[in-house]
């Protein structure tokens, strides 16, 4: 909350010298043909094995500019007043669905639904066709993040994690388990800087004197409590605080407070990402993998953002407080945002479903999730409960009866 005097002049000394700013990302091209640089031919895909763009024609491969090189992205983050928004960004329109694009190989029209495509084939001179403007239906970001690992090595992390909670694991999952069903996906995420003042009150106990008092309980028994005396101090810490490439998911399907149908919050569990190292936006990236459109807007996430803004703040005091040791309890916090920078990236994963065929509609869809720039790979299984309470039944009779050796040894010891 923003209780405190500093917090809220900090606020008001920011809100007076912002400023709000779009900075344009489209890449300048016209929706149709995406050419290739050396040849000007269209069938242009990804190449995982050559990590870039590759051109079917004549063999050229490359990649787009970095992001934040490309777009001003990588200035101060101490200069950031107000809110620059990448025009990836921009509030979305759900009535866009269809966008007409004219061939310019031959003049035929082609009509694309956003929703689910972004490149097609011109049904006359079989080119292909991509929409490389902006549009406002949340489809086209402003940098993506390019696949680094390979689906077979992706198949070789999924399996390795599966193979491990097979112990566990439903008798039905392990008999339709299939790691070779495993896509690869562009999630989109927002990426955000953040320059802010952060204020942090509460009190903070040190111990004094820590003793020991034995007494009777009942008529033969008696127990040992311990006891401590502290000094209770009133606690305040503030600071200026930069965050630099803060990620957000910005797709409802996948947003971790609705798990109820689906285990999507191992998304989270893969990061981080080096979305520095994300490229302008070029839509052959996305060709052979399929994409989550951005549904959310950027009111939509701000709280969360400010939320884990502050959750930072609290870890940065951390180091300063451990003279404390009986622990600070924050009772007053906040943060006053002076500036941050908003940008729609689009990130790799291979993932992995499965839906317990038993159950039919409605089933739990479990995910195993690996991130397709460092590896880091988390998921869920479904467990055979029956296996895990026999193993807690065995584990409890093994104490009970190692708990009884022990006992009749220090009977006869007695």
């Amino acid at each position: 909350m923003l209780g405190n005097d500093a917090v809220a002049g900090a606020a008001e000394a920011a809100l007076k010298h912002s400023s709000n700013r779009i900075i344009d990302t489209s890449s300048g091209k016209d929706d149709g043909l995406n050419k290739c640089p050396r040849c000007g031919g269209s069938d242009i895909h990804y190449s995982l094995s050559a990590k870039a763009l590759f051109c079917s024609y004549c063999r050229h491969t490359w990649n787009e500019e970095n992001a934040e090189r490309a777009f001003g992205l990588d200035s101060s983050i101490a200069e950031l007043r107000g809110h620059t928004l990448a025009s990836g960004t921009a509030d979305i329109r759900e009535d866009l669905t269809t966008v007409t694009l004219k061939c310019q190989g031959c003049g035929a029209e082609v009509v694309i639904n956003v929703e689910q495509q972004l490149q097609a084939r011109c049904h006359w001179c079989r080119q292909t066709l991509s929409i490389n403007t902006q549009i406002p239906n949340g489809a086209i970001p402003d940098a993506v993040l390019p696949f680094q690992l390979t689906r077979e090595e992706a198949i070789e992390r999924i399996s390795a994690f599966a193979g491990k909670r097979k112990a566990f694991a439903h008798a039905r999952f392990k008999s339709e388990f299939v790691p070779d069903n495993v896509m690869g996906v562009y999630i989109p995420y927002m990426v955000v800087d953040g320059n802010m003042h952060a204020v942090l009150q509460g009190t903070g106990e040190v111990t004094t004197r820590q003793y020991t008092v034995r007494r009777k309980v009942g008529k033969d028994n008696y127990v040992t409590e311990t006891y401590y005396d502290a000094d209770v101090y009133s606690v305040q810490r503030a600071f200026d605080l930069l965050v630099d490439d803060l990620t957000v998911e910005s797709a409802e399907r996948f947003d971790v407070k609705d798990n109820k149908q689906a285990t999507n919050n191992i998304l989270n569990a893969v990061q981080p990402y080096d979305t520095q190292n994300a490229v302008a936006y070029n839509s052959n990236y996305l060709k052979n993998f399929t994409s989550e459109r951005r549904d959310l807007n950027v009111r939509d996430v701000d709280d969360e953002v400010e939320n884990r803004f502050l959750a930072i703040a609290r870890a940065k005091a951390g180091p300063t407080i451990g003279r404390y040791d009986r622990g600070v309890r924050w009772e007053e916090e906040g943060v006053a945002v002076r500036g941050t920078r908003w940008v729609s990236v689009y990130v790799p994963v291979w993932l992995y479903s499965y839906a317990d065929s038993a159950k039919g509609e409605g089933s739990l869809v479990h995910y195993i999730a690996v991130n397709a720039r460092n590896g880091n790979t988390m998921g869920s299984v479904p467990v055979s409960h029956p296996k895990i309470f026999a193993v807690a039944c065995a584990a409890g009779s093994v104490a009970a009866v190692i708990g009884a050796v022990v006992g009749f040894g220090w009977f006869l010891a007695g």
